[in-house]
């Protein structure tokens, strides 16, 4: 996460819990694998657009477009956040993320064959999200933007080596 998220701008008296902090635990949540984490963060009645047309409504649609990923089914992911912007005033923030894949771990095996023989072992892609929160700091909406279609644009040399 970038020092941007120290530079937030704070309302004096509001009653408002800082989106900076919640945004950096959501994102933890995907880099610790942890599903249930990741769901804490939403409100009951949040939408996520994941990009490619669908749209989820409510936490159990929400926890079941991402349980793919949190069961291994692209390999091991991190996001790597590089860039932010925090509107506390308006409640939304916005992020520009790399997404690196360790396909060796990519489940089943089939999957992980496949997606080895055409990216290698590592490849990301890039991404922005747009958040919007509530008083309470949930998120009421998550709007995922990427460089695809029915697919992200993946990439060997974007894989890198996770940092964790």
């Amino acid at each position: 996460m970038t020092d941007v998220a120290n530079d937030i701008d704070r309302i004096p008296g509001a009653d408002r819990k800082p989106i900076a902090e919640a945004l950096r635990q959501f994102v933890d949540g995907f880099n610790t694998n942890s599903l249930d984490d990741v769901m804490a963060y939403f409100a009951d009645d949040a939408v996520y657009e994941p990009g490619n047309g669908d749209v989820h409504r409510g936490r159990d649609a929400i926890r079941k477009a991402f349980l793919p990923q949190f069961s291994n089914a692209f390999g091991t992911m991190t996001f790597v956040v590089s860039d932010q912007v925090i509107d506390e005033r308006a409640r939304k923030a916005t992020i520009r993320w790399l997404c690196q894949h360790d396909l060796s771990t990519a489940r089943p095996a089939i999957k992980r064959w496949l997606l080895r023989a055409l990216y290698g072992r590592r490849a990301g892609w890039y991404g922005t999200d747009t958040f919007h929160f509530d008083e309470r700091g949930k998120i009421t909406g998550k709007f995922s933007y990427a460089n695809y279609g029915k697919t992200p644009q993946i990439r060997r040399d974007l894989g890198g080596t996770p940092s964790r």
